[in-house]
């Protein structure tokens, strides 16, 4: 895998989280990671997401001299899904692929963070799973332990499927921890066989 992209089945799912656990696994195995967010919205001063994963990432992989205008190359005030946080603001997809190729001038190992859930609207047509595809890159699917994720995670499997997009998935043990074992494990165990968990990568 060179390029990854990593998505989740909805919105503060732990995405970020996710990337930083991924970033940092590559490290340790001596590879030269690089991060890189196609938009970010919520943005007052500056792009938080993309600012702790860019000083992350410097750390992590000392040729990596990207600025976060290469990392987050779209930056919308609106805390708001992109089709709708853009304005009337085009979004360029050749320009996104070519900050792609120069970041990975600097990095062997390239994780690419989505915004929201894979059906977030970026145009009126084209949804965040499609970038995955105009990316090129492996899906890493984040799901939760909450109650309800049972749902979510088939959804957005079979999304994924459909689009012959291959993919690994993690669940992310923070939400209904405690009850997790009891109310969503059994049926998610006994369906997908061995789970994989993200804190496991730590």
């Amino acid at each position: 895998m060179k390029r990854v992209f990593v998505t989740a089945t909805n919105t503060d799912v732990g995405k970020t989280y996710a990337c930083e656990t991924i970033l940092k696994y590559y490290a340790k195995k001596g590879v030269r990671v690089g991060y890189f967010k196609p938009c970010e919205t919520g943005v007052i001063d500056s792009p938080l997401d993309g600012t702790k994963m860019l000083n992350l990432v410097k750390e992590l992989n000392n040729d990596f001299t990207a600025t976060i205008n290469d990392v987050v190359p779209y930056q919308f005030k609106l805390p708001a899904a992109p089709y709708v946080a853009k304005g009337e603001q085009n979004i360029d997809f050749e320009f996104l692929k070519d900050k792609i190729n120069y970041l990975e001038t600097m990095c062997d190992f390239l994780v690419i963070e989505g915004a929201g859930g894979l059906m977030v609207p970026i145009l009126e047509d084209l949804f965040m799973i499609d970038l995955i595809k105009i990316f090129e890159a492996k899906a890493i699917l984040i799901a939760p332990s909450k109650l309800g994720c049972i749902n979510d995670i088939l959804l957005s499997q079979e999304a994924l499927k459909r689009r012959e997009i291959d993919f690994e998935w993690y669940i992310n043990l923070f939400q209904d921890k405690e009850s997790f074992d009891e109310v969503s494990k059994p049926f998610l165990e006994n369906y997908f066989g061995k789970l994989n968990f993200l804190h496991e990568l730590e």
